[in-house]
């Protein structure tokens, strides 16, 4: 029997809890009210997701060993996206494996996923085509003929507004099992008959420096970290790691770094016990020790001082207030 939850979301961390077949890390890049409404429907196999976010943003993915995730811009006047380094248009598809991938989007971004287990995309295409779907070792951007990805969207769509509008309807195995099978049908097709378009060596090479950074950033979160220790670290030139983060994350690593630790800093200050933390604690415990340096580019992203943010009701687990989470 499928379910469907219904998303509202005010703070970026609690992304994290709407996509149990991923691990997502979400960091808006730019000041402002941030939101992101995600529809979420699981039925047999499949998983897919509905999302609209608000500001722009940066965003790290780990899809679940097994699982083969696809995503695709929902709105044709989406704002632009990309995927490790490759511009997404409208009509494309992204394909991810278990491999972590770094994207990025402006505001008012309207994006759908698809996750499946790895093995029953490749039984379907057997059984749809009559052959296993192109192999790639990479992440990788498919376009579709427009009135196959047009059939994928409308599916995709038709889904989304019944988790919103009836979900009842989703808890009747006829229904649900019509909905995943023609999905399933219209995402093999679009797959097997797209032309694909793979990274270069260059660009999976970015790929895992990339990666590698972020990794030493988050091995390191406590401490002031300089740009010559960072390429030290990763075995890098400096202009390298500079055009690698420009191309996959949208700025230079410093500036990443410091965004990524002020959205972590305010993580800790909205799920501290307010009676116990302390702001110059916390702060200081994420790699800043220019205290008044910090409170100043604080407010100018967030719009209020740390203290403030810590005075906040304290959220849950995954930062859900009770007014945050819609279920259905």
């Amino acid at each position: 029997m499928a379910s469907s939850r219904v998303f509202s979301l005010h703070d970026p961390s609690a992304c994290r809890a709407a996509f149990p077949t991923a691990d997502v890390e979400l960091f808006p890049s730019a000041k402002g009210k941030f939101h992101a409404g995600i529809a979420q429907v699981a039925m047999n196999a499949i998983w897919i997701h509905r999302i609209h976010i608000s500001l722009p943003e940066i965003n790290t993915v780990a899809v679940k060993p097994g699982r083969t995730s696809i995503g695709f811009l929902t709105e044709c006047n989406s704002s632009s996206f990309t995927n490790c380094g490759l511009e997404v248009q409208p009509g494309d598809i992204v394909m991810n494996r278990s491999d972590v991938v770094h994207q990025r989007s402006d505001a008012d971004f309207h994006y759908g996923a698809v996750s499946l287990p790895s093995d029953v995309l490749a039984a379907a295409a057997e059984a749809i085509v009559g052959r296993e779907l192109p192999a790639t070792s990479y992440n990788c951007i498919t376009r579709p003929p427009s009135t196959l990805m047009c059939r994928l969207l409308n599916l995709h769509k038709i889904i989304g507004q019944l988790a919103h509008d009836v979900p009842d309807i989703l808890e009747h195995p006829e229904v649900t099992r019509a909905l995943e099978t023609g999905l399933t049908h219209a995402l093999v097709r679009c797959l097997a008959e797209g032309h694909s378009l793979e990274q270069t060596v260059v660009g999976r090479r970015h790929d895992t420096l990339v990666s590698r950074f972020v990794e030493f950033l988050e091995a390191n979160p406590d401490r002031p970290i300089y740009l010559c220790e960072i390429c030290a670290a990763i075995g890098v030139a400096e202009r390298t790691i500079r055009s690698c983060c420009e191309e996959h994350l949208g700025m230079g690593p410093i500036r990443y770094l410091t965004l990524r630790r002020m959205h972590l800093v305010r993580r800790a200050l909205l799920h501290s016990d307010r009676s116990k933390a302390t702001v110059t604690r916390i702060v200081t415990d994420h790699g800043f020790w220019e205290l008044g340096r910090f409170s100043v580019a604080y407010r100018a992203l967030f719009g209020e001082s740390p203290s403030e943010t810590l005075r906040q009701p304290t959220r849950g687990e995954h930062g859900l207030s009770p007014a945050g989470l819609l279920e259905n």
